[in-house]
């Protein structure tokens, strides 16, 4: 039976800060915030593949199209969540939550309740772009959708060749206390977000029909600069880079003088340093 869409809006934000409450009370009890970002990235993709799906407007079964966005959004899912959940049982608490376990010192757990119900509402927001990409009606896919599920391998492809060249390098104990600019590294600072800004722009070209036949579609584009503004200015790249300077110094300060921040661009001179993260 059809689902009226203001129905499944309140379905995704609801989904959302359910599963958020869920992954405080675990970070509260394994004292690890970083896992908070695996059930972030497990929900976001959960709640993701359940709205792509969801016959809203329609009585037939899921179009080629529903099952194209649950595919590439409950991907991009398993590959996040596990990657996270992986550094998150192996190692120490993420630099940026042992930074507001200090900060917040005794409220730690009250604040992170409430950051974290600010995540929910920031993943439903997200959810939202993925369900306007799933539910385009254009009849059949069209070469846009061939083209976005391309972007979407490349940013799958590109942070995952971030991911691993960061992890090869920390593995090497001679490279302990540097600055990593091997690979993709030397052309951005993060090119892991990076990738996942990229991967976002897939279902705004998904949802939006150049020949006015999904007006509604157009509002996808605020996904991708949703998540670059988290990820750019407030989450992502502050928190980390308030971290790393505190651990490395003038040695990361060199390396922001000369990398892009975020876009991948060749460095502005020559490496001075003797680091590379």
């Amino acid at each position: 039976m059809p689902m009226p869409a203001v129905v499944l809006l309140i379905a995704i934000f609801a989904a959302m800060s359910a599963a958020m409450v869920v992954g405080w009370a675990c970070q509260r009890a394994w004292n690890n915030g970083g896992w908070t970002d695996a059930f972030w990235s497990f929900s976001v993709g959960l709640v993701g593949v359940a709205a792509s799906l969801a016959p809203v407007g329609v009585t037939a079964g899921p179009s080629l199209r529903q099952i194209l966005v649950a595919a590439l959004v409950g991907g991009w899912s398993l590959r996040l969540g596990l990657h996270i959940a992986a550094r998150a049982g192996e190692g120490p608490e993420d630099a940026r939550y042992a930074a507001l376990r200090t900060e917040w010192g005794a409220a730690f757990q009250t604040r992170m309740f409430s950051f974290l119900q600010t995540q929910a509402a920031a993943g439903a927001f997200l959810v939202v772009t993925v369900a306007l990409a799933a539910h385009n009606p254009s009849p059949d896919l069209r070469v846009a959708d061939l083209a976005a599920a391309a972007l979407f391998a490349l940013s799958v492809a590109g942070a995952g060749a971030a991911d691993n060249q960061l992890a090869a390098f920390r593995r090497d104990p001679a490279n302990r206390g540097k600055v990593c600019e091997a690979g993709l590294w030397a052309l951005s600072r993060h090119p892991n977000y990076f990738f996942e800004w990229l991967g976002w722009t897939a279902y705004a070209v998904i949802a939006i029909d150049v020949s006015g036949g999904y007006g509604i579609g157009w509002l996808s584009v605020t996904g991708p600069a949703f998540i670059y503004y988290l990820l750019r200015h407030v989450s992502g790249v502050p928190l980390l880079e308030a971290a790393m300077l505190r651990s490395r110094g003038a040695a990361y300060e060199d390396y922001q003088a000369r990398v892009s921040a975020f876009f991948p661009w060749p460095s502005r001179r020559p490496q001075t340093s003797d680091g590379a993260r």
